[in-house]
Order: C-alpha cells, then structure tokens, then sequence
C-alpha cells in the first residue's frame, strides 16, 4: 500500500533537499499560508495525506529577531494551527517537525536530548514554543517525532547565515579581510546527511526527540581560514573575548537507528565557493 507524504516548506532549503533526494515519495506540497487555518484544512482535506513533514518556518536567526512578530505566527502559530487540523483530520499516522539547536543553551559538552532547554535566540524560542505544543496536544493521539537540527550549509542559504557570510565578505575584499570574535564552536552538517537522517526516522516511524548534527565541534576560526585559503584571500582574525561559546550535538541517539553523517564539512565549503 502507498502512503502519500504531506509537506510543508517545500521550497526552502530542507524541504527542497527532502524532495530531490527522494524521488520514489510521493511528496503532496501545502502551497498555502501555513498561518492560515482555513487553507491548512482544506489541503488536509482534499489530499490523502498519510505522512506528514513540517518544515515551514522563518529564519535565520536575524531575521526572526527583526521580525519577530511574524516569525512568531509562522513559526508558532503556524505549527499550532497544523497541529489542530490534524487532530480534526484523524488521518495523519506519523508527524515530523523541523526544530533547532537553538532551543539548547550552550553548552563545552556535547548537547544530549535530555538537556534542559534554554533558548538561545528568539528563533529558538519560537520552535521550543511549538515543540511543547505539538507534544501537549498529540501525545498518545498521533505519533511525532521532533529533529533538533544543528547548524548547516547549503547553496541556496541567504548570507545571513555564517559560511555564506563568511564566504560573501571574503570575496567582495579586494585586500585584507578582517574578522572580529570568532573564537566559537558550531557543530556543522550537509543537508544531504540532514535529507538521510530525516529519512531513516521516517522508515523507522520513530517517536520523540532527536538531535541531528555531525556530532563534532568546529571553531568559526578555521572556517575563516580554510575558505580563505580557498579563494586565495588574506585575512586577519581578532578575538578579543574569552566568552567562548559552544553548541554540539549528541548524536547517540539516532546513530542507533543505523545513521551516520558521511559527507565532510571540507567538501561542503569548498561546494558553495
């Protein structure tokens, strides 16, 4: 029997991926406003839609700060107004929602999924609020699983994210490019592994939180360097603060379930040179 897959946020980065690299899902897109409840339940309604995959979401984290009102109703109000329609639907089998490590507070040691939470943006304020709403309202009513996504790259990411930044402010200096406050450790992974990990807790159909990242820290530093070597660039790093932070996954969790990252962070940067 075929099953039909709902999703959401198709045209951003995850979304996009999920669909390019799963050519064999049937993939049934919500072209809606994911903050209108009335177009949520007439999608739901009108498509047989087993499976669902909820990726719509404003980022990145600047944006979110600067508009948070709207981010709010999207990445909140929106997630609410899908989960109500799921419920009254009573079709969906399996729910997956797009989170962030941003819940997470920063920590020297790898972050499990048993971590108290402590937002560290309003962006990740906004997800924390509709992970907590997804898990009162669906517990023992429909299965879910939450992906707390850590940091990524990807071609088509606006520079308001940080290898695209980085990469932007390197090639647009003619001479001597400067950096200020690097000294911080990210945890970065390719939206291909993102695709694959997203994938195997589909076909597992696995329930709760898992965190989903490479599992190694990387110094914003090194980034700097290696694409500055890269383009042939000069740069001067400056850090003058000792307040180091750090947000790495624990990916024990769903390497039990047989997945591991595979591609290398190396090869990641020098693909959006």
């Amino acid at each position: 029997m075929k099953f039909n897959c709902g999703i959401t946020g198709h045209s951003g980065v995850l979304g996009s991926e999920i669909i390019k690299n799963n050519p064999r899902v049937k993939f049934i897109k919500f072209n809606g406003d994911i903050t209108r409840k009335k177009e949520i339940k007439g999608w739901l309604n009108k498509k047989k839609i087993n499976y669902l995959f909820h990726f719509a979401a404003i980022v990145p984290t600047r944006i979110v700060k600067k508009k948070f009102n709207y981010a709010n109703r999207v990445n909140y109000l929106g997630t609410k107004y899908l989960v109500d329609e799921i419920l009254k639907s009573n079709k969906i089998k399996w729910l997956f929602f797009s989170s962030s490590s941003h819940v997470y507070g920063f920590s020297n040691k790898q972050i499990s999924e048993k971590k108290k939470t402590n937002p560290i943006s309003k962006y990740g304020l906004t997800k924390l609020k509709a992970e907590k709403y997804i898990q009162k309202k669906l517990s023992k009513k429909v299965p879910y699983c939450i992906g707390r996504i850590f940091s990524f790259s990807h071609k088509n990411q606006s520079d308001e994210f940080v290898i695209p930044s980085i990469i932007k402010k390197i090639k647009n200096k003619k001479k001597t490019c400067e950096f200020n406050n690097t000294n911080h450790y990210r945890d970065f992974l390719d939206t291909k592994d993102i695709s694959s990990a997203i994938m195997t807790l589909y076909k597992s159909k696995s329930v709760g939180i898992f965190n989903i990242g490479s599992g190694k820290k990387t110094l914003i530093t090194n980034i700097i360097y290696l694409i500055s070597k890269k383009l042939k660039k000069n740069c001067i790093i400056k850090n003058n603060t000792k307040n180091n932070t750090c947000l790495v996954a624990d990916i024990r969790k769903i390497k039990k379930l047989k997945w591991k990252p595979t591609q290398s962070l190396k090869n990641l940067i020098y693909g959006l040179i």
